[in-house]
């Protein structure tokens, strides 16, 4: 385990919702000093559906916020340090259920958190597993996905590998200032997706730049087991 660890959690059944994004839209959202990061020339954002559990922070668990879903938004960046280039994600919106966390996550680490009322529905049998993040801004949104009961390993180079293998957070804190976090976890296993029902309004949520994936074809959709996780303490860029 390494040191400096902020929070430790489970991620557990994540949903990934993947569509393909005119580059030109994201570019407001970049956090000083990254690049957006691509696949083979195609940038996405992600709908990403999960649970967090067991939940500590500083190795505490805090009554009422250990078990909870969280929806968010995401894209994709790289930033270079050194000769290394590290790959992480930019997060549009985070929805969880729990005030505290996002009265904690916005006025001291100026994340973009929403809390809303939030449900989930897991049903795991032989022939397939079936999970569900619902949460409710004027209506209920939906996301939901079946798909094969069995895990496997990712592919080498895969999609799956660039969507679920973003291992930094970066987030925009001033125009020369950006935030860098670390999240540790290991190599996921994913599920193959049969079905999926997403019913969500994104103009709604994540505002007028988003409103087209309301009737946009989605590129993939992902179903990943996740593991324990650390999220290690943060640190800022400065140039």
């Amino acid at each position: 385990m390494s040191k400096g660890i902020f929070l430790s959690a489970q991620w557990r059944k994540l949903a990934l919702a993947n569509y393909e994004i005119d580059k030109e839209i994201l570019l407001k959202y970049l956090p000083p000093f990254t690049e957006l990061d691509d696949w083979n020339g195609r940038f996405y954002v992600s709908l990403v559906g999960f649970m967090f559990m067991d939940t500590k922070l500083r190795g505490f668990g805090i009554p009422f916020h250990v078990n909870f879903e969280e929806v968010n938004l995401r894209f994709y960046v790289k930033f270079k340090e050194g000769t290394i280039w590290k790959r992480g994600v930019v997060f549009i919106k985070e929805i969880v259920p729990k005030p505290a966390i996002t009265f904690v996550a916005n006025t001291v680490y100026k994340e973009k958190y929403q809390t809303l009322p939030m449900k989930h529905t897991w049903q795991h049998t032989e022939e397939a597993l079936s999970v569900a993040y619902y949460w409710k801004l004027r209506n209920w949104n939906k996301f939901a996905v079946i798909a094969s009961s069995v895990c496997k390993d990712m592919g080498v180079g895969s999609e799956e590998e660039f969507i679920t293998e973003h291992f930094w957070g970066y987030t925009k804190l001033a125009p020369n200032l950006t935030s860098e976090y670390q999240v540790e976890h290991p190599r996921w296993q994913t599920y193959q997706v049969r079905e999926y029902d997403i019913d969500v309004d994104f103009e709604a949520n994540y505002g007028e730049d988003f409103a087209m994936l309301n009737h946009q074809t989605l590129s993939s959709v992902m179903l990943a087991e996740g593991s324990a996780i650390n999220v290690l303490k943060g640190s800022k860029i400065r140039f």
